[in-house]
């Protein structure tokens, strides 16, 4: 018995395609997905840390007050001696209330100035005893001085030692009350001054622009960050070490590193931290690199530290337990009836297909080998992924 077969070309990679698309997704292409034990070892190797390339030293200027962005000096990459202006803000109405503050501080002293001579002319004139005052050319004030005042001391009436030093206090009171109104003027002025002064950023060394937020005419606020400036004659590396390792690290001490532009480098330890971060367990650490060496800020780096802490097993896992595809290493570690995505930080690979998980997992946890593409929290051997990201 003959059978013809009248399946063209285009029909039969069309049935082939469905086929593979049927074996796909299938259980059974996972089958070489299986749970493992984490593994340690007493090998001693060189831990790999990532960091980051910094400036020397870097400060963002922000608005200290609101106003309209009237001056920013250059762009990105701009070098800048210390001391010039990079961003200034309109200031009119700064300027107008100081003049106003002025004028405020100048009728102050005039009265303060008068007070003084008043007090002055009570103190060696008393204006009770004076017939200047009085018109008529002064008679009546003569005669109350003559037999008035006279008589009424004899009866017990009044008291013109008292009124002396009341018409003496009321002038020292003016003299105060005048100081004060000068030192009120002249606080506001220098208020106004601080204010001044705050609307302009000033270069405090010398840098170049890392980054501009406002361009001119645009209004901030106060907080609102204006321009980022570095020192960049010198460049730093900073690295987030695990605490195991942390302490193994002192400043003057040099490690071998390797910047993103394939350029490898010594590095000396300047700073490390006196405490670790609570959440990630990791001490943040300074590194200076060279004079001259081509980097650029935000540049990624590895470090090469020893690990000297004899007698404290590595944690090891094979190289298939990472999830490929994505930007940091991570693995499923399996928590009763379901898996938990993890991040780990990684150290140097071994010569047995195996690398050492610096930070993230301990010995005897379980973890998922050969996980597929995309996975993600809740997977475990011989689920559809498909159907785990529909649901």
């Amino acid at each position: 018995m003959k059978y013809r077969f009248d399946m063209t070309w285009h029909q039969l990679l069309i049935h082939v395609c469905l086929i593979a698309l049927a074996v796909l997704s299938s259980p059974a292409v996972w089958a070489e997905s299986r749970v493992i034990t984490v593994e340690s070892s007493d090998s001693r190797t060189l831990a790999v840390i990532s960091g980051t390339v910094t400036p020397y030293k870097e400060v963002t200027f922000a608005a200290q007050l609101p106003g309209r962005v009237k001056i920013i000096a250059g762009v990105e990459g701009d070098r800048f001696k210390q001391g010039e202006q990079l961003v200034a803000l309109e200031i009119e109405d700064l300027e107008a209330k100081r003049r106003a503050a002025e004028a405020h501080q100048s009728n102050a002293q005039s009265a303060l100035q008068n007070a003084r001579v008043q007090y002055s002319r009570e103190l060696y004139s008393p204006q009770s005893e004076s017939v200047a005052s009085v018109p008529g050319m002064g008679m009546p004030k003569l005669f109350d001085n003559m037999f008035t005042s006279k008589f009424g001391d004899m009866a017990g009436y009044g008291n013109p030692a008292l009124e002396r030093h009341a018409d003496l206090y009321s002038r020292v009171t003016g003299v105060n009350q005048a100081q004060a109104a000068v030192l009120q003027a002249e606080a506001q002025i220098r208020e106004l001054d601080a204010k001044i002064r705050d609307s302009i950023s000033i270069a405090p060394f010398d840098g170049v622009v890392l980054k501009k937020m406002v361009e001119a005419g645009d209004t901030v606020q106060p907080g609102m960050p204006l321009i980022s400036f570095g020192h960049m004659k010198y460049m730093r590396i900073q690295s987030e070490v695990p605490a195991r390792l942390a302490s193994t690290l002192y400043p003057g001490l040099i490690l071998k590193v390797k910047l993103d532009n394939d350029i490898k480098t010594q590095a000396r330890v300047a700073q490390v931290y006196p405490m670790a971060d609570a959440s990630s367990h990791t001490v943040t650490v300074k590194f200076d690199l060279p004079a001259g060496v081509i980097a650029s800020p935000g540049m990624y780096t590895e470090l090469v530290i020893p690990d000297t802490r004899g007698g404290i097993p590595q944690v090891v896992i094979p190289k298939t337990a990472l999830i490929k595809g994505r930007s940091l290493p991570a693995v499923l570690v399996v928590d009763g009836d379901h898996s938990i995505l993890r991040l780990v930080r990684l150290g140097q690979e071994t010569n047995d297909d195996k690398v050492i998980v610096l930070s993230g997992l301990s010995p005897g946890q379980q973890l998922i080998d050969s996980p597929p593409s995309g996975v993600r929290s809740g997977w475990l051997p011989g689920q559809n992924i498909s159907k785990q990201a529909h649901d």
